[in-house]
């Protein structure tokens, strides 16, 4: 998987940042997605982006100062959020528009069609037959593209941590 690049989830991000990997224990690994951004071995689309930075907390700030790379919409990615949108009519469950939640999903996948990425989220496949709820990995799966969470990425990336008492 050297030439893979990944496409990030907010929720990979923003769960990593508030709960397990947070920077108060684990900075390493804010170092590494850093490198790996730098590399251009990781990307964030510009709509996973904004719904990060919208919330103006430590996070954000974290990521507006990362060297991670911002994908912008352009047309080759509206393209492929067409052909996803045409693939399957149940694709269009993939945002909730009730809630306005999820608004960036389509976008993670357009955006790793696109960079022939796999997409690292930490949504899990709905598996309840004949519903209208969709998530990313039922579309990713439906379209070809690779999908992880973020515990596999780890481990794809050979990121190992180690502990200290300070």
């Amino acid at each position: 998987m050297s030439g893979q690049k990944y496409c990030l989830d907010a929720n990979v991000l923003i769960q990593a940042w508030q709960k397990y990997y947070s920077p108060k224990f684990c900075s390493d690994y804010w170092s590494l997605l850093n490198d790996f951004g730098e590399n251009e071995k990781i990307f964030l689309p510009q709509n996973v982006f904004e719904e990060i930075i919208r919330t103006e907390d430590e996070l954000a700030t974290w990521l507006k100062n990362s060297k991670i790379p911002i994908f912008e919409v352009d047309g080759d990615v509206t393209n492929c959020l067409k052909r996803i949108y045409a693939a399957n009519p149940i694709h269009q469950y993939l945002v909730d528009n009730t809630k306005q939640r999820s608004l960036a999903d389509p976008w993670v996948i357009a955006h790793a069609l696109k960079e022939n990425a796999c997409v690292v989220t930490k949504e899990e496949k709905v598996t309840v037959p004949k519903t209208t709820r969709i998530k990313i990995p039922n579309v990713c799966d439906n379209m070809g593209i690779r999908w992880i969470n973020d515990f596999q990425f780890v481990e794809e990336l050979n990121i190992q941590f180690s502990c200290s008492l300070i």
